[in-house]
């Protein structure tokens, strides 16, 4: 019994470090990424402009317009938004490989990013949801995630209760049919133009990021998510192990899945509508997470929601800087990084098998 608690100090000990040297890490890398871009501005008058705007400290600018506007207007709101779509998917591919028990599951699993992806094309190309003014693509690509969800679910519930390979196998059919309508969108379409941004959306881009939507619409639903999740620690890890187990333990699976099927699909939803289909996150992040702190998962979900934030920032400063002035899709860089290390991933679930 002392081993055993003197194992799990050391776990906490271990997992307050790292969560306290990622929030650092998390702080630096905003203030870092804020001043990268076109335009370079130092990390002093980063702060100077965040601090003059939200504290009125300074109270007389030492630098100009333009950095101000830069700082403040642009770039800040989307720094912002990729750490929260970073920390997002991360925390919803935790939640989906505890849920299908399958550890290379990632939000795209769902079917969720190809019904926003189908909705955001929709808008681009024939002008859907034109009632929602200069937000109708986040909109639209909105209520195309939610609807592919409410048909998941009613696809994995058919004929029974929900059970992981169900799951697996109707979000793969929903996203695979609405992955050829998107395609069908864009075939049907004349405009090259709206090709283009439409290719361009699916491959993820922050550059809608305002300081109304979708930025205040992805905190409010990214907090809720993690606050939920971290709730359902134990469920989640009972869940992980088996529906047996989850039984024993008080835990009924069918309903526990329901809910995160809820929770992550709106969370999904929400911050695809916001940045595109961005790739790779929410498969990567969760197994960086697990081997720094283990399996448990009141230690996985904050810890893997600021790798994914740091990852995604700094994801989006490359793409921002590489090819300047032109920027890159965000999908681009995140794949160029997960693909290597998915292949790494497979050949060690290969040679743990043989």
């Amino acid at each position: 019994m002392a081993d055993d608690d003197l194992g799990q100090a050391g776990k906490r000990r271990r997992s307050a470090l790292w969560l306290s040297g990622l929030s650092g890490a998390l702080l630096i890398t905003l203030v870092l990424a804020v001043g990268l871009g076109a335009v370079a501005i130092s990390p002093a008058t980063v702060a100077q402009v965040v601090t003059h705007h939200v504290a009125g400290w300074p109270a007389t600018p030492t630098w100009d317009r333009a950095q101000d506007a830069i700082v403040w207007q642009v770039r800040l709101p989307r720094v912002l938004l990729g750490a929260l779509v970073g920390a997002a998917l991360a925390v919803c591919g935790v939640a989906l490989q505890a849920m299908v028990r399958n550890l290379l599951a990632d939000p795209y699993l769902l079917g969720v990013t190809s019904g926003a992806s189908t909705g955001a094309a929709a808008a681009i190309l024939f002008g859907l949801g034109a009632g929602f003014g200069e937000n109708a693509l986040s909109a639209s690509a909105f209520l195309g995630a939610l609807a592919a969800s409410i048909v998941v679910f009613v696809v994995a519930r058919a004929g029974g209760r929900i059970t992981s390979l169900r799951l697996l196998m109707a979000g793969v059919a929903v996203g695979y049919a609405l992955y050829a309508a998107t395609s069908f969108l864009i075939f049907a379409s004349d405009s090259a133009e709206g090709a283009r941004s439409v290719l361009f959306w699916l491959l993820g881009s922050l550059s809608l990021a305002r300081w109304s939507w979708p930025l205040a619409i992805v905190v409010v639903i990214v907090c809720v998510t993690i606050a939920a999740l971290m709730t359902w620690n134990r469920h989640l890890d009972a869940l992980a192990i088996g529906d047996e187990t989850a039984l024993t333990l008080g835990v009924p699976p069918t309903r526990f899945r329901v809910q995160l099927l809820i929770v992550v699909s709106l969370c999904v939803g929400a911050v695809v509508a916001a940045a595109g289909g961005i790739g790779f996150v929410g498969l990567v992040i969760p197994h960086v997470a697990r081997r720094f702190v283990g399996a448990a998962h009141a230690r996985v979900v904050p810890v893997a929601a600021l790798i994914g934030a740091i990852f995604l920032v700094w994801a989006d400063v490359a793409a921002r800087v590489v090819l300047v002035p032109q920027e890159l899709p965000i999908g681009i860089i995140t794949a160029l990084i997960g693909a290597p290390f998915l292949l790494v991933l497979v050949r060690r679930f290969h040679a743990n098998s043989t």
